[in-house]
């Protein structure tokens, strides 16, 4: 009654093609489908077919194996009959070659419920001209209380664009009605003790219907998996492996999925909400080494209730099911505004972009060319946040289902991509030329903060093209007590010192060096340039060996030591990060003169000195100690790789992944602002340029800067080779020591971690504690 309350807006009866949801016994027709409006819900896909029919299994299956055969090994060996019969007489000579017999369970290619299974081990009697499945029989499986039994796991598709699972907590336990035997030519016709069908043991006088939790033929996987656990059993491993099963299995599924839908909705923009979804039943059956196999797979599994246990089950699956689609009677009113909108759009032309004619010119290609990629942003940046409202409506409603596909772990989605890929390959060679594009779209990895810089970029190109100079913000002016007061609150410290080049009269002339420190597990180093030419610290590919490391320790001792200020010998409960600048601070005043080429030459000359003379130090180590911790980082990266892998893409998040590189951002910005006296430091180039490269190396999930330890994928130099923005040789080097900074703040940082935790294994990638509450933060 409850559900009926909450639901009853969407209820409808048969004939009324309307309805927001549409549920079906059977498979659906694809004119069906391309006939529904954009706010229905339909419970099947077009094209799960290809996994749910014994033989388009066996068939899709067979393939996937000959390409990922270690990962598809969780389905029996099968053949279809009667296309594959000589290939299975083949393989009975050779077991009769080696005098080994198997037994074989024969099924009906489309059949259900158990009829017409059974188990052979005279294989000359099977008739060849029938079309079904031969399959080789799991004679050694896990036996509960001397019983053979089987799973059944209810799985949520909500999307195949892109592809969401969800695995249901709970599900039935089947189990067989007669003690297990091994087959043998005296039981092979007991299919109550072979099988563990509902519909074949229901019939059985052995049937037990039980309504306790732990007795009975029908069981919950609840109850089984305390079981388990109770036994000693890796419980987390067990569902981890049906886990892998289920997606694995569905990505077969994917591509023909995909290719049905799209051509049911031709219309419908990549990634907006699907008006399919799938409730399907996964039978399992474990082996006796608790590995799962795949017997088939249920596109209409029963939500009949014979007993208590079907009835608490089944309705948690329908009930959190429909708490995850987010069906509301509102749908139809907003769809429909949203039709007439689109209406309006098309009739006035508004946001349609400009065709070009066989006479166009240079500019007009190029002004094409942008608006198409503007275009193309916005377009991606609607799909994302629309998505980020739907993860947050999944997060809240989740109820009793865990998501599967994709996963939260970094690695395992990467594999899951891999397989997926393979999967396109496979099925789609030749075909479907457009869904294979979008598979490789970057854009597809981008988060919405990426998407913005693109966008912003566009913009840059826009005005440039149209021959306007970037809007300036107007300067900002300071009184000498709004200086006091930043000093006040430890916002900025510098030691100016007046430059003969931009220095007005009325700058003030502030004296005395005064430290800047962050809370942060390392140190930069920012002292006055002295030469430009022992910049390169280290190559850019990360190799074990540096036979130039007698440079960097001769750079190093350079530095003077007057120029440092010493760390306090008081203890703090937090790791501390200093930047020592030594320079001059001019404040921009209103009215300045704009700087001439060679000014800023000398600016871009002074730039690059200090950026070169920055050094990371780790908290509590002198610089000399932490030069030896990131070369021994270095010169064991055998060793040390796969432990910064996992910490810098798995562990961490997009966010924590950009607060790591803020440690640089920020204190880059600090002495853009010293040199260049410009308080609004995003006016000027370089910092955009800087601003690109750190876009970069955060590019898909921290790929970028993993590829520039790595030496692997594409170099962080092609985001200006794909732009027509000129990048002169200075800038280019002040590029390379941001992205060398970078490279050595993430090695501090994960060694920093690791040795203050312990080890890296355990480390929770959270740093909301109270050791990381203002990891990154500005004074």
């Amino acid at each position: 009654v409850s559900w009926k309350q909450k639901y009853d807006p969407v209820l409808s009866i048969d004939d009324d093609e309307t309805a927001n949801l549409i549920w079906n016994d059977s498979s659906v027709q694809h004119e069906k489908i391309a006939e529904l409006r954009n706010y229905q819900r339909i419970n099947h896909f077009p094209g799960m077919g290809e996994i749910c029919r014994k033989d388009c299994l066996a068939r899709n299956m067979a393939k996937m194996i000959k390409s990922q055969p270690q990962e598809y090994s969780f389905i029996p060996k099968t053949w279809i009959f009667p296309a594959e019969c000589t290939q299975f007489q083949n393989y009975v000579k050779e077991l009769k070659r080696k005098r080994k017999q198997k037994t074989f369970i024969v099924k009906p290619a489309n059949g259900a419920m158990g009829h017409g299974i059974s188990l052979i081990r005279n294989y000359e009697k099977l008739p060849v001209q029938d079309h079904f499945i031969v399959q080789e029989y799991l004679d050694k499986p896990f036996l509960m209380e001397g019983y053979k039994f089987d799973l059944r796991f209810y799985i949520l598709v909500t999307s195949c664009d892109p592809l969401r699972v969800f695995l249901y907590n709970d599900g039935l336990v089947r189990m067989g009605t007669e003690k297990y035997h091994t087959p043998n030519e005296s039981n092979l016709n007991q299919l109550y003790m072979h099988l563990t069908n509902y519909s074949v043991n229901k019939h059985n006088e052995n049937f037990e219907r039980d309504e306790t939790v732990d007795k009975g033929s029908k069981r919950s996987i609840g109850w089984f998996t305390e079981f388990l656990r109770t036994n000693d059993y890796d419980v987390a491993k067990f569902w981890g492996d049906v886990s892998e099963l289920v997606v694995k299995t569905l990505i077969v599924a994917e591509p023909h999925v995909l290719h049905a839908y799209r051509m049911c909705r031709p219309g419908q923009p990549p990634g907006s909400a699907s008006i399919c979804f799938e409730v399907l039943g996964f039978d399992i059956i474990l082996d006796r080494k608790l590995k799962p196999w795949l017997l088939e797979i249920n596109r209409a599994p029963s939500f009949g209730t014979d007993q208590k246990i079907d009835y608490d089950v089944k309705k948690g699956v329908l009930l959190n099911t429909l708490k995850l689609l987010n069906i509301r009677a509102s749908d139809k009113r907003r769809n429909l505004a949203q039709q007439k909108a689109e209406a309006q759009r098309r009739l006035y032309g508004q946001g349609s972009t400009r065709k070009l004619t066989a006479g166009s010119s240079e500019w007009e290609r190029q002004r094409h060319l942008l608006e198409r990629r503007r275009e193309e942003l916005k377009e991606r940046l609607a799909q994302v946040r629309k998505q980020v409202s739907r993860d947050e409506h999944e997060k809240r409603h989740l109820g009793n289902y865990r998501r599967i596909y994709p996963p939260d772990d970094k690695l395992l989605l990467e594999k899951y991509e891999s397989l997926l890929s393979a999967a396109f390959q496979t099925f789609l060679a030749g075909r479907a030329a457009s869904l294979q594009k979008e598979m490789n779209n970057p854009l597809k990895r981008m988060k919405e903060e990426d998407i913005l810089d693109l966008l912003e970029q566009c913009e840059l190109d826009d005005e440039k093209l149209m021959g306007k100079t970037s809007k300036q913000k107007g300067p900002k002016v300071y009184s000498i007590s709004q200086m006091l007061w930043f000093f006040v609150l430890g916002r900025v410290h510098w030691k100016p010192a007046p430059k003969p080049m931009r220095a007005p009269s009325t700058s003030p002339n502030l004296s005395g060096l005064i430290r800047r420190s962050m809370s942060c597990p390392r140190s930069i180093s920012s002292l006055t340039a002295q030469s430009p030419t022992n910049e390169t610290r280290r190559p850019k590919t990360m190799t074990p060996i540096r036979p130039h490391m007698a440079c960097r320790s001769h750079s190093l001792s350079r530095n003077s030591s007057t120029n440092r200020v010493p760390h306090s010998s008081k203890k703090t409960s937090r790791s501390i990060i200093h930047l020592y600048c030594v320079g001059s601070l001019h404040v921009r005043v209103q009215g300045e003169t704009p700087l001439s080429k060679e000014q800023e030459a000398e600016l871009m000359q002074q730039t690059l000195a200090a950026l070169g003379e920055m050094r990371i130090r780790y908290p509590g180590k002198s610089e000399e100690e932490a030069e030896a911790v990131l070369d021994e980082i270095l010169n064991n990266w055998k060793y040390h790789k796969p432990k910064v892998a996992s910490y810098w893409l798995v562990k961490l998040d997009a966010t924590k992944q950009r607060k790591v590189l803020d440690i640089v951002r920020t204190n880059i910005r600090s002495v853009l602002q010293r040199i260049w006296s410009e308080p609004d430091v995003e006016s000027l180039r370089l910092y955009r340029l800087f601003n690109r490269v750190f876009n970069r190396l955060l590019w898909s999930h921290g790929q970028g800067l993993w590829n520039c330890l790595s030496s692997s994928g594409s170099s962080w130099e092609s985001v200006f080779s794909k732009s027509s923005e000129v990048v002169t040789t200075q800038e280019l080097r002040c590029c390379q020591h941001v992205v060398q900074l970078c490279r050595d703040c993430l090695l501090v940082v994960y060694k920093f971690v690791a040795d203050s935790r312990g080890s890296l294994s355990g480390l929770s990638p959270d740093w909301d504690d109270t050791r990381y509450s203002h990891f990154l933060k500005r004074p």
